[in-house]
């Protein structure tokens, strides 16, 4: 098992304020829109900067997206920032037919995803939002694990062309990926060859898959780990070469199991190379108030329990 590590932990949140701030000094043609929560997306700095190419909404995030998609008539490239389900949920509607439909270059950046939202509890919590935004058609949906990722993603954006989600969050995690990666939209990352069990994690599940897999080594099971940070669309040439190796896989992420990554590998093994499966996710639940390790424990989204499923899953070989 190769060895990760890290010095530090930070949020992901921050990795995408440092990320806007680095977009805004590379394009002049980069705007910011907020809907109240400057601080909580880490926007000062850009503000700071570029004070004219910022503009706060206030707690109006469907006009938001509505004022997003008419700048982009006008060459900006608007990055929207709320939180995760302020970002799909409430504004679904606006998204789907200002943005999606009408194929504009907006940027759809969203914090406070998933259970480690904690205390705010189930309303906050969204864990529907991958599955909501990968099902609109042209839309790009990227989660990444750690601040270095998510910065680099918010940089690779810059150069996309078209409707993006973007999806980060607020605790702290270890940051181990390089800080000078290029990141590649769509293009899997192999963190570990395998060849017993495949692994495939996405967000803050993938730091949670490396420490599983160095679990399993110590029981003899030679877990390939890999990290999924776009969702859609989806590497299926790493995903198909990695399964005809191992004959099965674990799919793991902070988000409801039904319309989330697991559902987007199960497809793509179900039409071309059917393979036994696990998923380790929410089971069809809403989260509730906690500290965020404490809901992840209870409600499986950690190395033990992307252990439990892999020695699970490959019984079923």
């Amino acid at each position: 098992m190769k060895k990760y590590t890290y010095t530090e932990s930070k949020d992901t949140r921050s990795g995408f304020g440092a990320g806007l701030l680095e977009a805004g000094r590379q394009n002049e043609q980069v705007v910011a829109l907020c809907a109240d929560l400057i601080g909580s997306l880490k926007m000062n700095d850009f503000i700071k900067e570029f004070p004219e190419r910022f503009f706060q909404i206030g707690i109006a995030e469907a006009n938001m997206m509505g004022i997003a998609a008419g700048l982009t008539i006008g060459g900006k490239i608007p990055f929207t920032g709320t939180f995760a389900n302020f970002s799909t949920g409430r504004v679904y509607d606006q998204i789907r037919q200002s943005i999606a439909y009408s194929d504009k270059n907006v940027k759809i950046c969203a914090s406070h995803a998933g259970l480690t939202l904690g205390e705010d509890g189930a309303t906050h919590q969204i864990l529907e939002d991958i599955g909501l935004m990968k099902m609109l058609p042209g839309m790009t949906v990227i989660n990444p694990c750690d601040f270095n990722q998510t910065k680099a993603a918010t940089l690779a954006l810059v150069n996309h062309h078209g409707p993006a989600y973007l999806r980060f969050g607020r605790p702290v995690v270890p940051n181990f990926t390089p800080a000078d990666q290029t990141f590649e939209i769509g293009k899997a990352i192999l963190l570990n060859e395998g060849t017993d069990v495949t692994i495939i994690a996405t967000g803050h599940l993938v730091w949670e898959a490396i420490q599983a897999g160095e679990e399993l080594e110590k029981l003899g099971i030679n877990a390939e780990i890999i990290n999924i940070h776009t969702i859609k669309p989806l590497d299926e040439e790493a995903v198909l070469k990695s399964v005809t190796k191992t004959g099965c896989v674990v799919t793991a992420e902070e988000h409801n199991r039904l319309g989330g990554l697991g559902d987007s590998i199960a497809q793509l093994l179900a039409t071309k190379k059917p393979t036994p499966q696990e998923f380790v996710a929410v089971n069809d639940s809403f989260g509730e108030s906690g500290k965020p390790a404490q809901l992840m424990e209870k409600y499986g989204l950690n190395a033990a329990s992307i252990v439990a499923a892999a020695r699970k899953v490959i019984t079923r070989k």
